[in-house]
């Protein structure tokens, strides 16, 4: 009989399956390696499992113990798998930029997840990479993975990954595509292709607010190019030891939003349900095509499932809310579309202030027409509020009609956005768009720069 003893034997021998639509324009043969189709839906199983193992023969990990990672998601569900197996316990420490559902298969595998921030430097108190230490620290007969600078974790990718590419191509393989985040897959597998063969080209998929690209052209750690990205999976503020920038050839880097888009195309287009970091991967893969000729064989790697990012990238309203839809505005009515379930909120000139900052504040707006019965007779800004109110602290007491400014310009809903944008100035913050039937909407410079 052909049978596993533990859902641990099934991970690895993924499949490679040719890329059609989205590879249409490139001279080559593309591949994908699908790791979804390991038993926790991600390339993660592989290091995982190498990590406990690697620890165990060491005497750093112990019968009954706690094993403690902070992980963006898979590396943990790849860790959880071994526990269970094991028998160890696992707390995750993930950052909130990570999906719902990643957190949420995460406590249903049994572990325990806590939560940080992730807008915060890496030596802050409370990131990810420092509440994972003092946690370690803290817990007795515990074990600190540190999946970035844990050289398993490239030793996985070097054993298994690398060899299996190799053997699935016979040898052929002429480029290797990949996300880079701890780094451990492009070291490992580029390590043991470029023993096989050093003329074969190793890529790596950066993202903007990732430092890699940068370093690997410059030798320079440039903290300006560190801010906060969507894009998930790839791309670090720090450079962790698993990455062998020698083996990496170069990096291109893209954007949040080809990499969300992407992740759909990737779906739509070819059938294959990958994470976001597969988006980004197929994106680079464009981007780099003039590095490739018509008898290579190109090997992108998918890293995780699209399962854990649904609620994210194959959301509309998520998508749609951050402009990645890519559907094109060109005229107030398109604009006004996006917020089509919302009402004008307004005020009336006999008012006091004080309603139109409460107004203000519980819809988080800073402009409002004001009216009366003749319909639409000025307006008010939080600006020239806060300047009244410097001058006359008891303004709040006061009628709207002492400090309204001129009512905002009307246009129809078929006026161009560009025309628009020219009627918005210092003295002038909104625009209302009649829509027909007694229907107005207003437009401000923020919703024109959402919009871009």
């Amino acid at each position: 009989m052909n049978y596993a003893k533990n859902i641990l034997e099934t991970i690895g021998h993924t499949p490679l399956v040719q890329l059609n639509a989205l590879a249409k324009d490139i001279d080559a043969l593309v591949l994908a390696k699908v790791e979804s189709f390991n038993p926790g839906n991600s390339i993660k199983d592989r290091m995982a499992v190498k990590m406990i193992e690697d620890a165990e023969s060491k005497g750093l990990l112990n019968p009954g113990g706690t094993i403690i990672e902070g992980t963006s998601g898979n590396t943990g569900m790849g860790l959880a798998l071994g526990a269970i197996v094991k028998g160890y316990r696992l707390v995750c420490v993930i950052n909130d930029k990570q999906s719902k559902e990643k957190i949420d298969i995460l406590r249903a595998v049994g572990a325990e997840v806590v939560v940080c921030p992730t807008n915060v430097e890496p030596g802050d108190p409370r990131s990810y990479y420092s509440v994972s230490k003092r946690l370690a620290d803290e817990i007795p007969n515990s074990w600190y993975v540190n999946q970035y600078d844990n050289l398993s974790n490239a030793a996985a990718h070097y054993e298994q990954t690398g060899p299996e590419i190799w053997d699935q191509t016979d040898g052929r393989i002429t480029h290797f595509v990949v996300g880079v985040g701890t780094g451990g897959t492009i070291s490992g597998v580029g390590k043991y292709l470029k023993e096989k063969n050093p003329k074969i080209k190793i890529w790596g998929i950066d993202t903007y607010g990732s430092v890699f690209k940068k370093y690997h052209e410059t030798g320079v750690f440039d903290e300006n190019e560190i801010y906060p990205y969507i894009t998930e999976g790839i791309g670090e503020d720090i450079l962790p030891k698993n990455v062998d920038f020698d083996v990496i050839d170069g990096f291109t880097k893209v954007t949040d939003k080809d990499a969300a888009i992407y992740t759909r195309k990737l779906t739509r287009e070819e059938g294959i349900f990958a994470g976001n970091s597969a988006g980004a991967a197929v994106k680079g893969l464009i981007q780099l095509k003039e590095h490739f000729k018509k008898e290579d064989v190109v090997v992108v790697l998918f890293h995780d499932h699209g399962s854990r990012y649904v609620a994210k990238m194959f959301n509309d309203d998520w998508m749609r809310d951050r402009g990645f839809l890519g559907s094109e505005i060109k005229t107030a009515a398109d604009l006004v579309k996006i917020h089509e379930k919302s009402s004008l909120i307004t005020a009336k000139t006999e008012e006091l202030v004080m309603h139109a900052i409460e107004r203000m504040k519980k819809y988080d707006i800073s402009q409002l027409p004001i009216t009366d019965r003749e319909g639409y007779v000025g307006s008010i800004d939080e600006s020239d509020l806060f300047k009244a109110w410097m001058e006359d602290k008891d303004i709040v007491k006061r009628p709207i009609k002492d400090y309204m400014q001129a009512p905002y310009p009307v246009v129809d809903k078929s006026t161009s956005i560009e025309k628009i944008a020219k009627l918005i100035n210092k003295k002038n913050k909104a625009v209302l768009i009649d829509l027909g039937k007694g229907m107005y909407r207003i437009i401000t410079k923020h919703d024109i720069i959402s919009a871009l």
